[in-house]
């Protein structure tokens, strides 16, 4: 289901480092931090794929789709995409900054959003 992903470009040096997460096919960029601990997700998109880039720290993500269910840990530097259809949580084993990227948004333009609760 989930699909790991590696970045369009990453560059390092004594300066620090470059990564370049994608070039196009996103119209919904955020960045998220999540207190170690808390819960997120519990939810689906319909339409859209969701990728994420963890900037810092650590957590679980539970993903189910087709009644099938996988989970994983991610940490800093990984980069993975969940397609449309899989519901999926994260519980946050420490403090943690991501980037999320969405192929399609999610809000509509009557003012919906593509959020559908699901319980994982």
């Amino acid at each position: 289901m989930l699909k790991i992903v590696e970045p369009d470009f990453l560059f390092e040096d004594a300066r620090g480092k470059l990564v370049q997460l994608a070039h196009a096919g996103f119209e919904q960029v955020n960045y998220v931090f999540s207190a170690g601990g808390s819960f997120r997700g519990g939810h689906y998109h319909k339409e859209n794929a969701e990728c994420f880039y963890v900037i810092s720290g650590r957590f679980k993500i539970a993903v189910e789709m087709d009644g099938k269910r996988e989970e994983h840990i991610f940490g800093a530097g990984d980069m993975f995409c969940v397609p449309p259809m899989a519901a999926h949580s994260f519980s946050y084993l420490e403090d943690t900054q991501l980037i999320a990227l969405y192929d399609r948004g999610v809000e509509h333009p009557d003012g919906t959003k593509d959020i559908y609760e699901y319980g994982i």
